[in-house]
């Protein structure tokens, strides 16, 4: 089924031009029926269908939905309101930054998904880099497998320049040892936005990365 209308695509194009308090408040009704409302009927539906395979998640679709209102607090940038609507599934809830699941990002330009480990903290760190030089040929096959190449490339994230000399030698073998980050991202064209096929677009995506997703989990919770 179509989740979205076009209606979607022309409020986030307009939103842009125009992210303002009063612009908002007097489309609040078109944000509501072509972005709000589809969007929570939208995240349920993919709530059940992430749950077939992983039933940790609890979340309901207002748990996993970000608000539309920017934190302008410490950025440069005082627009009021994000140009997209997103939400993050995962076990711990969109506010877990340990445990991976999936992040999508619905705007005018098309759909953007993430999964993986952004931000781990140094214990975690540790503990990924520690499982990955345990589990190094598992761990290269999971990255070479062809649908996760297919759609995200590789895993993505910033570098240290060395690491503990415990891994010295595992570098050599698997570079991504040195990555601070360990996420992958893929985007889906907007036309999918408005077809009736968004769901299965998506959940194709979500088990590309469900092996690479269920590796860095055991590693964190090792």
């Amino acid at each position: 089924m179509a989740y979205f209308t076009k209606a979607f695509i022309k409020f986030f194009k307009d939103l842009e031009i125009n992210n303002n308090r009063d612009w908002f408040l007097a489309n609040k009704p078109i944000y509501l029926k072509e972005v709000k409302e589809p969007m929570e009927s939208f995240i349920t539906d993919l709530i059940v269908q992430i749950l077939h395979d992983d039933n940790s998640i609890t979340q309901t679709a207002k748990e996993a939905i970000f608000r539309i209102n920017r934190d302008v607090r410490f950025s440069n940038d005082k627009s009021p309101y994000k140009a997209h609507t997103s939400a993050a599934i995962s076990a711990g809830g969109k506010k877990d930054f340990v445990r991976p699941g999936i992040y999508v990002e619905l705007s005018n330009n098309g759909i953007g998904i993430y999964g993986g480990i952004y931000q781990p903290e140094r214990e975690n760190l540790q503990k990924i880099r520690e499982y990955i030089a345990t589990n190094l040929s598992e761990f290269a096959d999971l990255i070479k497998e062809p649908d996760f190449v297919k759609y995200y490339g590789t895993i993505q994230g910033e570098q240290n320049k060395k690491v503990s000399k415990d891994f010295a030698e595992v570098i050599l073998e698997q570079p991504l040892i040195l990555n601070k980050q360990f996420y992958y991202f893929t985007r889906i064209e907007k036309s999918v936005l408005t077809a009736d096929n968004l769901l299965d677009e998506v959940m194709e995506r979500y088990y590309a990365a469900k092996n690479i997703k269920n590796f860095l989990t055991e590693a964190v919770l090792a």
